[in-house]
Parts: C-alpha cells; structure tokens; sequence
C-alpha cells in the first residue's frame, strides 16, 4: 500500500479515472466519494452495512454493490481503501491481480486537493465542528469551498461536495499518520490529548506527529493554534521561532484572537471577540457547548484572514445549524428527548454530557454509549466511566472493534461495572436488539437519551423513538 505522495506527483482526482470506494458508506469514505462525484468523476463503491449516506451517493448515480466480490472491479482503474481494510480483502487482492492502482483513503484526498487552496483542521477533538464551522461561513461568504468532513452538516445532511471556488477544506484525521501526505496552504491545530496511542506509543510522539504535519504547512500559508491548550501553545512558539506564521485564539490573553464571555445554555454558545486590539463584537452560535465555541473561533479567525468581514462571520455563525452526530436532536417523543452524539474519547464525552445535562434541565440524562475500539476502551476504561457516571442513567453496550478481537470477560461488561452509577440505572447490552428495551423501562416524561459513541449507534435513534412511542 506504499505509494508516494499524490501532492508529490501533482496527480489530480480526475487523473484516477472510475474510482471504486471499498467501505463507501462508512465515515471515513462516504464524503469523499461524495466529493468525487459531485466533480463529475466515475464512482463507484462496495458496501456491507446499509450506511444512511448511501441513499445520497446512489442519487449521485453511484452505484453501489451491496457485497464485496472482485466481479466489482471489472472496468475500474482506481481503488481506494481505508485503513481498516486488511490486504488480503477479496477487492485488493483482485485490484493486486490485475494491476489496478490502490490508494489509501488520505492518497486520494490529497489527489482532489490538487490545484486548490488547501485548508486541513487536525486536532484530538473538535476537528469536524471546526470544519462544519468554517466549510459554513466560507459559503455564506460566497467563496463556494469544496470540502471533505467527518461528519455531515446539519444543514445539507452532507460530508462532502465540490464547490467552484478555489478553497477545499478538509478534515485531517492522525489516527493513522496519513495526514502527513498532505500539504496544505492553512492548517488548523485545535487540540491535543491522549488518544491513538497505539499508533503513537507515546505523547511525546504524538506531540512530534502534530508538528510534522503542521511543517508541512506550505511557506505562504500559515497555522491557526489553540492558545489554551499547552502542547499546542508549545508548538506555535516553536514553530514562530522557526520562522513560521502562526495565528493563535481562545480564551487566553495571549492569543491573537481573544474569545471573552464565552458562555453556553441551552440556546446556544456565545462569546465577544478581540483580533489583535479591534474589538470584534458579539458573535453567537445557536449549538450550546462551550468547547463548540472554541472551535468556531478558529473558524472565524481563519476566515478573517482570508478576507470575509466580521459582520459576515456574525450573520455566518448565527445561521449555523451543526453537525449530524455532534449534539444532533434527533427527535421528540412523548416528552422525550433523543440526540445522537460522536464523542468516544472521555474528554469529549465529558465535555458534550455536561451540556447534555444542561439541556435536561430538571429532568434525567440517560446515556446509551457503545464504546470505539479496544485499545481505547481498555487503556482509557476509568476516564470512560467518569464521563459515563455524568450522566443520569447508562445503557453500554459491546465495544465495535473492527480489525480487532474483544478480550474475554474484559470488554464492554467490564466498562459498565466500574461506571459509578446505581445498579438500577445502569444496564450492559451486547445485543443491538435489547437497547431499545432497555431505554424504553429507564426513560421517562422530561428525560433526555443520548446514543452516543461509535459509528453504528448513530443508526440506533429511530428504533430509540419508535420504542418510546410505546
């Protein structure tokens, strides 16, 4: 799977001829493949799981086999894999067999950033909202972005899509370390904390990853930093020292963009701003969450320098309506609340349950969290349970391990014991089919029920609402 670098050879995603995603549907494919396909190149993808994207893609005219077999490949001079798809998947072997180029997922993203001003937002947390964010006010600025996100907009219900203008704004995952293929014109670096570390071995490696992608940052452009966050803060001034443009904000007094007033309720998040001694104004977000405000700041801060007003970016930010799995209200049923959250690592989720808790006002916060990955769910498990223990009420369910095998009488059960919760109001679920049971006996009139976790509990709000109609 070692290939140079896209941006190295100046290829361009209309260089890769008809492009077949393995995995389409998934987060990690589905926007990209949309991106694809909005500029007008051939795509095609395979899929096992019934994705919600998949029904956008398919009005595309992709065509999407519901199977994985290597007949999916015939008139196909592309394949693009992701890092979870082992080499000897059927689909790569037959791509091997007849000679097909195979990129990574991040080889053909920085194959569409080709010939446009690249902006990429990285980060522990935050980097889909930040994207959402300023992917939002760029458009509402007319400068029509392309952009590929991890997460879809709440106002299109889309991860990604070609825009005519010159600006492609992406989201720059680390899990991996594929993001150092890219080379962007602007980079955004909001946070940093322990997570991946099984790619990393340790912080000061991941410390040192973050900064190599940021050197990778073209010597025209420039990085906007979190000024709050120390790991970041220390490598913004490392890189000044070099001789590198650095922009920072947050709530610190030595940022460049200071956020002052931040304050969340359940209406939404607002703060006042000062960019370098001009006082900005007030700038409202109508998305609670403190941490959500932080990363509109980086938004509005990147935005200013590429030239949009700050009555713009006011108006912009106003009109936000977020991001699909990220405090997402899913729907009401007899006075029920039901959202759908993303947050797996234990900072985030602390951070997104207590503005949950805020939202259920008088009433009980119930969690149903389905933890990602292994090594995280293990490594972090009392981190986990802390923020689970915020809420009222846990429903856990078996830990989703692609790639990896659950450990015996140490998984999912395992977390949901040592959740400091009252025996009655906790419940560990493996099966899909008994969560909806399970909320259904906990919740009540005025509760507030988030899924929340990884990728395929986002499917689990319809059967939450239809149980609770009961």
């Amino acid at each position: 799977m070692t290939l140079p670098s896209p941006t190295d050879e100046g290829i361009r995603a209309e260089d890769l001829g008809h492009v077949l995603f393995i995995g389409v549907g998934g987060v990690g494919l589905s926007g990209l493949a949309r991106l694809y396909a909005t500029r007008g190149i051939q795509v095609t993808g395979s899929e096992l799981h019934d994705w919600p994207s998949l029904a956008d893609l398919e009005s595309l005219g992709v065509v999407v086999h519901r199977e994985h077999k290597a007949s999916n490949l015939d008139g196909i001079d592309t394949v693009v894999r992701s890092t979870v798809h082992p080499d000897d998947h059927v689909e790569l072997v037959e791509a091997r067999r007849r000679g097909l180029r195979i990129y990574h997922r991040s080889e053909a993203l920085a194959a569409a950033m080709t010939d446009k001003r690249s902006i990429a937002v990285t980060g522990t947390h935050g980097k889909t909202t930040t994207t959402a964010v300023l992917t939002e006010l760029l458009a509402y600025g007319g400068l029509e972005p392309s952009y590929v996100n991890g997460g879809a907009s709440s106002a299109t219900g889309y991860s990604g899509g070609h825009g005519d203008g010159e600006f492609i704004v992406i989201e720059a995952d680390e899990s991996d370390r594929s993001f150092f293929r890219y080379r962007p014109e602007i980079a955004i670096l909001t946070n940093i904390d322990a997570d991946h570390l099984n790619n990393y071995g340790s912080m000061a490696e991941l410390e040192e990853g973050f900064t190599t992608f940021l050197d990778g940052v073209s010597d025209d452009g420039f990085s906007v930093i979190c000024a709050d966050d120390p790991r970041v803060a220390k490598i913004g001034r490392d890189m000044q020292q070099r001789g590198k443009r650095v922009i920072s904000y947050g709530v610190s007094p030595q940022a460049d963009f200071r956020v002052q007033g931040l304050a969340s309720d359940r209406d939404g998040v607002s703060f006042t701003a000062e960019f370098r001694g001009e006082q900005l104004g007030q700038f409202t977000m109508p998305v609670p969450g403190a941490h959500l405000g932080l990363n509109s700041a980086a938004a509005i801060v990147t935005a200013l320098e590429l030239g949009m007003s700050a009555t713009q970016l006011r108006d912009g930010l106003a009109a936000f309506s977020g991001v699909k799995r990220r405090f997402e209200h899913v729907g009401t049923v007899n006075d029920i609340k039901v959202y759908d959250e993303y947050a797996y690592h234990p900072t985030a989720m602390t951070a997104a349950l207590e503005t949950l808790k805020t939202v259920a006002g008088n009433g009980r916060l119930l969690v149903v969290f389905q933890p990602y990955r292994v090594y995280r769910t293990l490594g972090q498990r009392e981190e986990i349970a802390a923020a689970l223990a915020i809420a009222d009420m846990a429903v856990v369910m078996e830990i989703f391990a692609p790639g990896e095998d659950l450990p015996v009488g140490d998984a999912g059960e395992a977390l949901c014991r040592v959740v400091d919760l009252p025996e009655e109001n906790k419940r560990f679920s493996p099966e899909w089919d008994d969560v909806p049971e399970a909320v259904r006996t906990l919740a009540r009139p005025g509760d507030v029920v988030v899924t929340m976790g990884a990728p395929p509990v986002s499917m689990m709000p319809a059967q939450l609402l239809a149980a609770l109609k009961t």
